[in-house]
């Protein structure tokens, strides 16, 4: 039985259960969904284009348990953000599993035109604006984001309404809090309407390290006619814990995003990228950076299609692999026929520090029209060792100075970051990371439990 399979099997038993816990806005994704799983047949593994470190088939093959009756799980909030990063002032939510649940702080502060809320919730009370959304960018595209929505029961929206200009930055932080193996089903809906601008922060973490976790994730987000979206992602779990990460990103005329994805700690991770630029004069940033150790697998794959002309786009990925990691990237960029006056650059650069760390890079241009300003590169090297011996004759000891040159060359992916608070905390755990500590991305005791 392949992987596919047991999920298949799974929703047909617990169909009801599961259509009962869920509104009709969610069910009606689910018949066209299983017809594309039943399709497949499988997950992709190592012998597939675009997976060569990293088998979403056997990630998903272990027996997890999935919460289709909704049972409630209670969480120490506060024990899974042990920070002493200074805060980053938020409007707070927290998906803990797969369940959403807003912060006092959230209902007390969202300003008008602002909605940050359940995906359940929504899709009952406003039905029609869940239709004509969820499930338009993913698609059923693949067999990753099929499965998340066949087995979908909530997640979390956020809209901002035409003209709307958000200040403060709203925070999703997902937590993993099960005394067993689990897989999560998340989804999050992003509209940001016409001239309206946010700055949305997404962070992973897992409250055990003794269960194995798989968060299944798909974000569809929506920019209309002159919108703006700061979008950063930062996973610092466990691991044990695995992760599928799908950003679905459709934007419209003169809309403007930029998208920064951090991997500190992980198991085996899989996020993927992928962005439509149909509007004209759009622009487009999106930076990734990756620390891994151990046997820990990043695996990134970005897709940004052009299709309409006089828009820019700009790519960066790093990543610093130690010990026995295994890092991958594919980036791809599409440039249409009447695409004119594009501009798209893809730059990937990966530092290992270790003889058995590995890095496998594939960028890639696909360009339909000649009148376009196109690159893209890809570099892996090691540590300097003239720039340690140096350092280490100036006095500065040798583990000091490896750590130096390590921050050193993730310091461009981090200037990149829009949030100037959150610029600053990415320093410090980086930081922490390299030095062999236990970071967190998340808000101090104090904050969370507002």
């Amino acid at each position: 039985m392949s992987s596919i399979d047991q999920y298949i099997s799974l929703f047909e038993h617990n169909r009801a259960t599961i259509e009962d816990h869920s509104p009709e806005a969610l069910n009606r994704l689910r018949p066209a969904a299983l017809s594309a799983l039943k399709s497949m047949g499988r997950f992709p593994g190592k012998r597939d284009e675009g997976y060569s470190k990293l088998s979403l088939e056997e990630m998903f093959a272990p027996d997890f348990g999935v919460n289709v009756a909704r049972v409630g799980f209670a969480v120490d909030v506060a024990r899974s953000f042990k920070c002493d990063v200074p805060n980053v002032s938020t409007l707070l939510g927290v998906v803990v599993n797969d369940m959403f649940r807003p912060t006092a702080t959230l209902v007390k502060n969202c300003p008008e035109g602002v909605t940050v809320e359940s995906l359940a919730k929504v899709a009952a009370d406003d039905p029609e604006f869940v239709k004509h959304y969820l499930g338009t960018l993913s698609d059923n595209r693949d067999a990753a984001s099929a499965l998340n929505t066949l087995l979908v029961q909530d997640g979390v929206v956020v809209r901002i309404k035409a003209g709307v200009r958000l200040d403060k930055a709203i925070q999703i932080v997902n937590i993993f809090n099960a005394a067993g193996d689990l897989m999560s089903v998340r989804r999050l809906l992003v509209v940001v309407e016409e001239g309206a601008s946010g700055r949305l922060l997404v962070c992973d973490h897992s409250q055990s390290a003794d269960y194995n976790y798989l968060s299944s994730q798909v974000a569809e987000v929506f920019l209309h006619k002159g919108a703006s979206l700061d979008y950063c992602d930062i996973e610092e779990s466990t691991e044990k814990t695995s992760r599928i990460s799908q950003l679905y990103v459709r934007q419209d005329d003169d809309s403007r995003l930029t998208v920064n994805g951090t991997s500190l700690t992980v198991g085996h991770t899989r996020n993927e990228f992928h962005i439509d630029i149909v509007g004209r004069h759009c622009d487009t940033e999106l930076a990734a950076m990756a620390i891994a150790d151990g046997d820990q697998i990043v695996d990134n794959a970005s897709r940004i299609r052009h299709s309409a002309p006089y828009s820019r786009s700009n790519q960066l990925f790093k990543y610093l692999l130690d010990g026995r990691a295994q890092g991958a990237f594919e980036g791809l960029i599409y440039v249409a026929p009447d695409a004119v006056h594009t501009e798209a650059y893809q730059s990937d650069r990966n530092m290992l520090a270790s003889d058995d760390a590995r890095m496998h890079t594939a960028p890639q241009l696909e360009i339909y029209c000649d009148d376009v300003k196109c690159s893209h590169g890809a570099a892996t090297g090691q540590l300097d060792r003239n720039a340690l011996f140096y350092m280490q004759t100036r006095g500065v000891p040798a583990a000091e100075a490896r750590m130096m040159l390590m921050q050193a060359f993730m310091a461009d992916v981090i200037d990149r970051v829009a949030i100037d608070s959150l610029r600053d905390r990415l320093r410090h755990l980086v930081e922490r990371r390299l030095a062999g500590e236990h970071a967190s991305c998340g808000d101090c005791t104090a904050t969370c439990q507002n």
